[in-house]
């Protein structure tokens, strides 16, 4: 009786092996969740606002003054001024906001440009709106981009490229140069950036984050998709917002108003309130390229090898000293035998190949660290 829209996808390979993990007792070193309490600032304007009896409906674009600070922070940071009132829409997460932007501009035959390995939830979006997914692999050993591949790629159907930077899964940070050249390969067409840059701020090695906000052209024709949660440690608020030109931006809002009433109300004024500390996401790079410095130096004991990220949270790491083993299949050995979750890299590919690579998520205490790094050092 029911056909299935979605005949090849699998569940979710985070929640796969975080169930697997959880009835092995293991360390979740896989979800993309931080182990971190937030600001106690940022609670107490929770409960403020909660207090206060902000429990009515936010507006369907979220709330006017959270929308005011994003326009103030970005053009601060990156020197393009948004219309708040136009130009930027409060979602229920990042997820969320992906989603609805792919509903809003994909139809039946386009086709979308991504880079891998990618996100897992951005393939299933293209497909369920009926359009093509078109891939490009990030080039070994640092993740390179190479453009020329990507603009032989390019057809009258290519509606859409989405990047992804700083890069989940393997860290890397885009360059001006990538940016430059992504501009030049969409001038004078048609084509939208989906530009996911929820890590924005966790940057390492002296490199800037490059969002398209920097560049005049590419601001013109893209959709930067940003999150509170991973800055502010709230992953589970599932807050997060667009920015882009006001013409994409009333197509998106289009979608959002038939998906969704409203985003939490009392969250929003709080977090517009909160946006106002600017060192609590000022100083975020420095802090986790600590917390990425001290894992990589336990690991050290161990025979996995560190492929440095760059940005993100996350870092990969190689095990072909240990075994030929397929990522996935090790993976599944170590929760069983050493009692840490981690993710398969390939599971970010449309085609399961060996890697040879674990994803692992060092926004952990560094108690849970050196734990993670005793148990490995046996393999």
């Amino acid at each position: 009786m029911i056909a299935p829209k979605l005949i090849t996808l699998e569940n979710s390979i985070v929640n796969a092996m975080s169930e697997l993990g959880d009835s092995h007792n293991a360390i979740n070193m896989a979800a993309g969740y931080t182990d971190f309490h937030c600001s106690p600032r940022l609670i107490k304007l929770v409960q403020k606002h909660i207090s206060e009896g902000i429990n009515e409906f936010a507006p369907a674009n979220g709330v006017l003054q959270l929308r005011e600070k994003l326009a103030k922070k970005i053009e601060a940071l990156y020197g393009h001024k948004y219309n708040p009132e136009t130009e930027i829409t409060i979602t229920a997460g990042a997820t969320q906001a992906i989603f609805t932007t792919l509903t809003a501009l994909v139809r039946e035959g386009d086709e979308v440009v991504i880079f891998e390995p990618a996100n897992d939830s951005y393939v299933p979006a293209i497909e369920i709106n009926g359009g093509k997914p078109v891939y490009v692999t990030l080039k070994a050993p640092d993740f390179h981009i190479d453009w020329g591949e990507v603009q032989k790629l390019i057809t009258s159907n290519t509606r859409m490229i989405i990047i992804n930077t700083p890069h989940n899964p393997t860290g890397k940070v885009f360059s001006e140069l990538d940016m430059l050249r992504l501009q030049k390969i969409i001038n004078g067409t048609r084509i939208v950036v989906l530009s996911d840059e929820i890590f924005e701020h966790i940057v390492f090695n002296g490199e800037s984050h490059q969002s398209v906000a920097m560049y005049p052209k590419l601001a013109e024709q893209s959709i930067i998709i940003s999150s509170f949660g991973e800055t502010y440690h709230v992953s589970g608020w599932q807050i997060g917002y667009c920015a882009g030109p006001a013409d994409v931006m009333n197509e998106l809002r289009k979608v959002q108003q038939v998906m969704m009433q409203s985003v939490s109300s009392p969250f929003q004024w709080a977090l517009s309130e909160f946006l106002d500390f600017r060192e609590e996401y000022l100083q975020l790079g420095d802090y986790y390229r600590k917390k990425r410095d001290i894992f990589n130096e336990l690991m050290a004991a161990t025979r996995f090898k560190p492929i440095l990220s760059h940005g993100t949270f996350f870092q990969l790491f190689s095990y072909e000293d240990i075994t030929n083993e397929s990522d996935r299949d090790f993976a599944i050995r170590l929760v069983k035998e050493a009692g840490v979750t981690t993710i398969p890299v390939s599971a970010f590919y449309h085609e399961k190949s060996k890697k040879h690579l674990l994803r692992f998520n060092f926004a952990r205490t560094d108690e849970h660290l050196q734990m993670v790094a005793d148990r490995l050092s046996a393999f």
